[in-house]
């Protein structure tokens, strides 16, 4: 009768080996890179407090001209509309009607704008007084959130002095210049005058938008983090692992 044996290959036995040292040393890497990459994330709650104080500060600070630019603005709109449709309709010239009319439209048109397009750096600051921050963990999240309110006021008043207002209030008294020449059949003086009147208008909405939210942002930015856009920045971190004979390869990319 054939015996049999008990003894271990000493190749498999090797290769055992080896891959529970492979496993050993991959835990121990990926415990470190985590208690490393928690300790990067973490703030100190003192500099969290310090931060959300900063910026709810500046909110503060930009909100009274906010508020006077938006309601200024939309007030005065919609006061010409009105006053240009009670004119309109009260009117027995045809050409008066008609540039009341077009101008009536026109304003109309600026008072939407402003509805469609909110002053963030109006309402961001009392969205963030009601977010509360009683614990480490809530002002965490309340930090977050302070800076995406701060990002999205400084966005908001980059959008309003863009290239795109520019074109689209360009477009739009184009049109106004144009009606007026060939669709009221005036001259070209005529259809340019208004071009030029509706121009000088939306240039100035445009050019007296507030800019500090854009400033007070960019040197929170400076101040605090680097440039950094977010709160708890957390780098995208990529783990690979390839197996081979005879062992594991592991690659991290970040």
């Amino acid at each position: 009768m054939k015996e049999t044996s008990n003894n271990i290959n000493p190749f498999w036995g090797n290769i055992s080996r080896r891959s529970t040292a492979v496993l050993f040393l991959v835990s121990a890497f990926f415990f470190i890179q985590a208690s490393t990459l928690c300790a990067q994330d973490t703030i100190p709650d003192t500099l969290v407090q310090a931060r959300i104080q900063y910026i709810q500060q500046k909110l503060d600070q930009g909100k009274p001209i906010a508020s006077l630019w938006w309601n200024g603005w939309l007030y005065g709109y919609t006061a010409a509309t009105i006053a240009q449709g009670a004119v309109f309709a009260t009117s027995e010239s045809l050409k008066t009607r008609q540039d009341m009319a077009l101008g009536a439209a026109t304003t109309l048109i600026g008072a939407a704008g402003q509805l469609l397009m909110p002053m963030v750096p109006v309402s961001a600051p009392k969205k963030l007084a009601l977010i509360p921050g009683d614990t480490p963990e809530q002002r965490a999240e309340k930090l977050k959130k302070a800076e995406e309110l701060f990002k999205a006021s400084s966005d908001r008043e980059k959008e309003g002095r863009s290239w795109k207002m520019h074109a689209v209030s360009g477009a739009v008294n184009l049109g106004t210049g144009l009606v007026t020449w060939l669709g009221f059949d005036r001259t070209v003086k005529s259809g340019l005058i208004a071009f030029a009147i509706n121009t000088a208008i939306t240039e100035a909405q445009i050019f007296t938008q507030p800019t500090r939210a854009i400033r007070d942002y960019k040197v929170y930015c400076e101040k605090y983090k680097a440039g950094l856009p977010t709160a708890l920045y957390k780098p995208k971190t990529r783990w690979y692992v390839n197996a081979f004979p005879g062992g594991l390869a592991l690659r991290m990319v970040f």
